[in-house]
């Protein structure tokens, strides 16, 4: 069964989209469950797993990540049997490129089961080479996603600010999401995360509701699974 990555610009209803496509396909969206199943294949306990996305990567510095050493961002548990049968714990380091790399690992471990949709994490450019694979990009005009963000922030707060204040804090959201996204894609896959040949379809959802954004990507997963049928 076909796999759907979604990358999305922060507001722009990518979250929302994903969603109503598990419930018209019956598919389930990849999460934080298949990263722990990743994790102990590779001898990791679960309690401490980070599931490490784009939203989770801070951007370092230039001559900081030219010269830095690999910086620890978490910290887990591994177990240890020693030949007499005894098990210790050990306290591990986990520095970005271990987490990704399990990322990566739980990403393609998803992608033998099918059926899923992927929000971020790289998937775009983990399997891009998949046939089985369907890459979709969600956008929307930079005052649209303010005003989403607005709604969510003063949902969120039981006393908000005035609403220019909400607004900045909108927009200064929305620009550290999307440059973490940017810089993250481009750090671990040296591809440039609004690439449009990264995908098979780019939906503005200023220009296309989430309705009308739905039912394009079924009908994209139901014309490839036709293809790949009769291949």
């Amino acid at each position: 069964m076909t796999i759907i990555t979604i990358s999305r610009q922060y507001g722009s209803g990518g979250d929302e989209i994903a969603s109503r496509i598990c419930k018209i396909l019956g598919y389930q969206v990849f999460d934080k469950r298949m990263i722990i199943q990743a994790a102990q294949e590779v001898g990791l306990s679960e309690q401490e797993v980070i599931d490490y996305t784009e939203e989770s990567h801070k951007i370092r510095g230039f001559l900081d990540r030219l010269f830095g050493p690999p910086q620890p961002v978490a910290k887990t548990r591994i177990w240890k049997e020693d030949m007499q049968g005894t098990r210790t714990v050990e306290e591990l380091k986990l520095t970005e490129e271990a987490l990704v790399a399990l990322v990566q690992k739980a990403v393609r471990s998803a992608h033998r089961v099918g059926s899923l949709v992927i929000i971020g994490r790289g998937g775009q450019a983990i399997l891009r080479d998949e046939r089985d694979v369907i890459h979709i990009r969600i956008e929307a005009p930079l005052e649209q996603r303010v005003q989403a963000v607005k709604q969510q922030l003063k949902q969120s707060k039981a006393d908000f600010h005035a609403d220019i204040d909400i607004r900045r804090e909108a927009q200064d959201l929305i620009k550290q999401k999307d440059e973490a996204s940017q810089d993250y894609l481009m750090k671990f896959y040296h591809v440039a995360w609004s690439d449009p040949m990264l995908y098979h379809l780019v939906i503005n959802t200023g220009k296309m509701s989430t309705e009308q954004a739905v039912h394009a990507i079924a009908a994209l997963v139901h014309s490839m699974e036709a293809e790949l049928e009769i291949v």
